[in-house]
C-alpha cells in the first residue's frame, strides 16, 4: 500500500495538473483556426504600437531638406540617350506583324521615317548659327540611291545647286564610314554638296568634312522629330541645324604639357559655297576631355565665353563677389596646361548659344 500512488498525495496532485494541461492543450487554437489569427493580429498591433511609440523612423522616399542659404547655380544634370531598339508590332495572336503582307491596312497608313524627315526638311530647311546662312530648298524630290535618298535644290548666289540628302537611322548613330560611302555616291552622281541629317554623330565624323570638291555638311536633327506626328509642321523650329567644325590649335608646352586654343567655328556659306571661319563670339562654352578613352566624354576642363557678359550674370545670380583671377581662367579661349594623356587622345566639345554642340578628337 505504501508504494501505490494513493499513498503519495504529491504525485496525485502532479498527475491531476498534468492531465489538466493536456486537456487544456487539446482546445488550444492552431494556425487554421480564426481565433489563432485574431490573437496573432492583435499581438502584432501591440508590437507595432510599441515600436512606433519608442523607436525613431524616417520616410523612405524623396523628401529633400530645404536650405534657403544656398544658391543653386545650375539645375540637376541628366544624361539623355536615344534607344537603339525598335518597337515591333504584334497582332491579336501574338505574331509579329508583317508590314509587307499587311499592305493596304492601317499598319501602312502612316508615313515612313524618311518620308517624315523629307517633309519637315522641305518646310524647315537647314538652319545655321546665322540666320542669313540658312539653306532653303526650292525643290526636294526622292532619289533612288543606296544611301542618298533625296535631291534638294537651293539657290547659291545667282545659280542653282544640287544637294544630296543622306538620312541617318531613326535610332542610332551615324558612323564616319557611312558619310564616306554617301559622299562617294553623291560625287559619282554629280551633286554639289552632301547634307547628312541625323540625331547623333560619332565623334570621328568631325574628321571628315569634304570629299574632293564635295563639301559634307552634318545637320543635327532636333529630338522633337521623334514626335513629328503630334507636332505641327510650321517650318519655324530649328529642326535641322548645322553648327560647323571648331577651329582649334594644339600648342605644345615645356615638359611635355599641352594647351588648347579655340579660334572659332568654321561655317558653310550657302551664298558663296565657301567654308569660312567665324569668331569665338558664336561659342557659348567649350570643354576638354584631356584623356579621351573613345567611349565617353568626361569634362576635365570647362571654359565659358559668351557674348552677353556672363561674368555680370554670374555675380547677379550668386549675389556675391567673384575672384577676377579665378574667373579669368574660366572665361578664356586658351586652356590651362595639362599633361600628355595616357590614351594619346584628347576631345574638345564646343557648344553655341542655340545649344548645338560638336566634338572633335585629336591625337597628341
Amino acid at each position: 500500500m505504501g508504494n501505490s500512488p494513493r499513498g503519495r498525495p504529491g504525485l496525485a496532485r502532479a498527475g491531476e495538473e498534468t492531465t489538466h494541461r493536456l486537456v487544456a492543450g487539446a482546445h488550444r487554437p492552431t494556425e487554421g483556426d480564426p481565433d489563432w489569427w485574431q490573437a496573432r493580429i492583435a499581438r502584432q498591433k501591440e508590437i507595432d504600437a510599441s515600436i512606433a511609440a519608442k523607436a525613431e523612423f524616417e520616410y523612405l522616399y524623396d523628401k529633400p531638406y530645404e536650405n534657403k542659404k544656398c544658391v543653386r547655380v545650375a539645375g540637376p544634370f541628366t544624361v539623355d540617350s536615344l534607344s537603339p531598339h525598335r518597337m515591333l508590332g504584334v497582332d491579336e495572336d501574338d505574331e509579329l506583324i508583317d508590314i509587307q503582307r499587311e499592305s493596304g491596312t492601317d499598319y501602312t497608313a502612316k508615313q515612313s521615317f524618311p518620308q517624315m524627315i523629307l517633309e519637315n526638311l522641305r518646310t524647315a530647311g537647314v538652319q545655321q548659327a546665322h540666320k542669313e546662312d540658312r539653306i532653303t530648298f526650292t525643290a526636294l524630290i526622292p532619289w533612288a540611291g543606296e544611301l542618298v535618298c533625296a535631291e534638294g535644290r537651293y539657290v547659291e548666289g545667282a545659280s542653282e545647286k544640287r544637294a544630296a540628302i543622306f538620312i541617318g537611322p531613326e535610332f542610332g548613330t551615324v558612323q564616319r564610314a557611312d558619310l564616306v560611302e554617301a559622299a562617294r555616291e553623291a560625287a559619282d552622281a554629280g551633286f554639289d554638296v552632301l547634307i547628312a541629317c541625323a540625331f547623333n554623330y560619332e565623334a570621328h565624323t568631325t574628321e571628315f568634312s569634304k570629299l574632293g570638291r564635295l563639301p559634307v555638311l552634318k545637320a543635327r536633327m532636333n529630338a522633337d522629330l521623334h514626335m513629328a506626328d503630334d507636332l505641327k509642321n510650321t517650318g519655324k523650329g530649328n529642326l535641322f541645324v548645322i553648327f560647323g567644325e571648331p577651329d582649334i590649335d594644339l600648342l605644345p608646352q615645356d615638359g611635355g604639357a599641352w594647351r588648347v586654343k579655340v579660334n572659332g567655328v568654321d561655317v558653310f556659306k550657302p551664298q558663296t559655297g565657301e567654308v569660312v571661319s567665324d569668331s569665338i563670339e558664336g561659342i557659348a562654352c567649350w570643354f576638354i576631355d584631356t584623356d579621351y578613352n573613345q567611349e565617353s566624354f568626361f569634362v576635365r576642363h570647362a571654359y565659358f565665353l559668351g557674348a552677353n557678359d556672363p561674368y555680370s550674370a554670374l555675380k547677379t545670380t550668386l549675389k556675391a563677389e567673384i575672384d577676377p583671377e579665378a574667373w579669368a581662367t574660366l572665361n578664356s579661349d586658351l586652356s590651362r596646361p595639362f599633361k600628355k594623356p595616357k590614351s594619346g587622345r584628347i576631345a574638345v566639345k564646343v557648344i553655341n548659344h542655340l545649344g548645338d554642340e560638336v566634338m572633335k578628337v585629336f591625337r597628341v
